[in-house]
């Protein structure tokens, strides 16, 4: 299995010369089988989504994308992904289940006029969009996992990825001060890979909890608790410079190798990070 991280930002895109060693697309995530030169997973729809098109070489996308959760710097790639966006492409939308509206009512919540020209049904291609509840599926190739997290503001999934040769947990958004479930335990049990919300430095608590996320050594002791091989630390702030991401780690108590994702990094999971 390998990843190519496209987007590694939070809450809103951040362009400039500060944010170009580390990125400043918001949250996406391919994931690729052993063996295969494209992907048919992808893990949220930030604007990094937008890069994927590139990496495809002008085919049109034929996959899956699974959403954690409906906020903007999570789905405002979709409109943007030309690749999905034309003939000949077949997107499969997953995401999480709530108030009753279907996966594309729940999508043009955000993406309908006025609020934008065109709804989920104006994008060329064939897409289908689902409301999913939590449980397990076989989605791009891969078993996937979905289970409930705590997060503010609509209902939150993680995602555990896996096939024969490795395994994936996906919480990019995750308060852990709030507790954890036996399912969200199960979820990152014991992976190869765990890509979990890096945002905040332990001194930036009280915003971290009301904007429903974890604090960096949070998201480490939760990994090294449940027998992680290997942390990537991703949605990273958008005020945080690449200077300041450099010494994000400084002073902390690591417990397991940890690194801080970068957009247009490309990794094998399951290998140490010396070796990706």
């Amino acid at each position: 299995m390998r990843l190519w991280f496209l987007g590694v930002r939070g809450s809103t895109a951040a362009p400039g010369r500060d944010f170009l060693r580390y990125g400043g697309h918001t949250s996406c995530v391919a994931v690729l089988a052993d063996g295969d030169a494209v992907p048919a997973l992808v893990l949220d729809a930030g604007t990094g989504l937008r890069s994927l098109t590139g990496r495809l070489g002008g085919a049109p996308y034929r996959g899956a994308i699974l959403i954690s959760h409906l906020h903007w710097d999570h789905v405002w790639g979709l409109p943007f992904f030309a690749a999905g966006d034309r003939e000949g492409a077949e997107v499969e939308v997953y995401l999480p289940a709530q108030d009753g509206l279907s996966g594309e009512e729940l999508v043009a919540g955000a993406m309908s006029p006025p609020n934008f020209p065109i709804g989920p049904d104006g994008l060329r291609g064939r897409w289908a969009f689902h409301a999913a509840d939590p449980g397990e599926r076989q989605v791009g190739g891969f078993q996937v996992t979905a289970a409930q997290v705590h997060h503010k503001g609509g209902r939150t999934y993680g995602y555990r990825v896996q096939d024969a040769s490795a395994s994936l947990a996906y919480l990019p958004d995750h308060r852990l001060s709030a507790g954890v479930s036996a399912e969200a335990r199960q979820l990152v049990q014991g992976v190869d890979l765990l890509v979990h919300n890096g945002q905040f430095a332990e001194r930036e608590r009280a915003v971290a909890d009301a904007f429903g996320h974890s604090t960096v050594q949070d998201a480490i002791d939760f990994a090294a608790g449940l027998g992680v091989g290997a942390l990537a630390l991703t949605h990273h702030a958008p005020n945080r410079t690449d200077d300041e991401l450099d010494a994000m780690l400084d002073g902390l108590d690591l417990k397991l190798p940890v690194t801080l994702a970068r957009e247009g990094e490309e990794r094998r999971v399951g290998a140490t990070p010396a070796e990706v």
